[in-house]
């Protein structure tokens, strides 16, 4: 098999090109996956879920110097959402339309074409706060590092209910201790899963291969990479919304291989 990356502006460019046959494989963020394979505001999509990547924990992240503590601390205020694509926007308005707030209306929304941006407007006071999440996610790493440190900002526990209980697809999830730099706690957010994404007529054959790749890498995939720790096969089970979503040659290889469903 030959493997030919193809670079993209992200989730909401990859799903439509997997759909139109340009592409044969796709990352896509949870938010978009939920929404192009459930048919919210659009026809179901003809693709299926091949394999987990990582969780990502949504979370705001100021410098340490902020006085904000809270998402309310953030109304009104600049604020990066990530770049222009990117699935955390999308993660974004779910969780805060969950607690009645509005990403454009509420806040001065930001995105940016590039992370890096986003780091120079909230180094140079452009930006009050900067939008994402996932594991060891490369923004929020350097920012941790700096000389004035950071914090992080997440819903509460009276709006992570109020999120759960609108939006039930998405997942409460955690971020350990020291993930980030200065980071001594467990962190508790609301997320989703980022997948590995095919056409649904991709044969059960190259399927069923591709998920036993994937299986066998697991060990591999998390000495490369913080975040790898979470691909494995048996989080196609949580990381996907329904197990209609995932591929048939990947349910075939995670029954033969005894990965059930937790």
């Amino acid at each position: 098999m030959a493997i030919e990356p193809v670079f993209t502006k992200g989730t909401t460019e990859n799903i439509p090109m997997l759909e139109s046959g340009r592409l044969s494989l796709g990352l896509a963020g949870g938010e978009p996956t939920f929404e192009a394979l459930s048919g919210v505001g659009r026809a179901p999509a003809a693709l299926k879920i091949i394999a987990p990547m990582y969780s990502s924990a949504g979370m705001f992240i100021v410098p340490g110097t902020s006085t904000a503590h809270h998402i309310s601390d953030l109304r009104g205020k600049p604020v990066v959402f990530g770049a222009v694509g990117s699935g955390l926007v999308v993660l974004a308005r779910y969780v805060l339309s969950g607690i009645g707030l509005d990403m454009n209306k509420d806040f001065q929304s930001i995105l940016v074409e590039r992370d890096d941006l986003a780091l120079a407007m909230l180094n140079d006071g452009r930006a009050a706060a900067l939008w994402g999440g996932g594991i060891a996610w490369p923004a929020f790493s350097t920012l941790s590092q700096s000389a004035s440190g950071a914090r992080f900002i997440v819903p509460d526990e009276q709006e992570s209910a109020a999120i759960l209980t609108r939006y039930p697809f998405l997942k409460r999830l955690t971020v350990a201790p020291q993930t980030y730099a200065l980071q001594t706690t467990l962190i508790t957010s609301i997320g989703s899963w980022s997948v590995i994404l095919a056409r649904a007529d991709m044969s059960n054959r190259l399927a069923y291969g591709l998920a036993k790749a994937v299986h066998e890498g697991e060990s591999a995939m998390a000495r490369r990479v913080a975040s790898g720790r979470e691909t494995k096969s048996i989080n196609t089970w949580i990381a996907a919304p329904r197990k209609d979503d995932i591929h048939p040659g990947v349910l075939e290889y995670l029954s033969d291989a005894g990965l059930t469903a937790p």
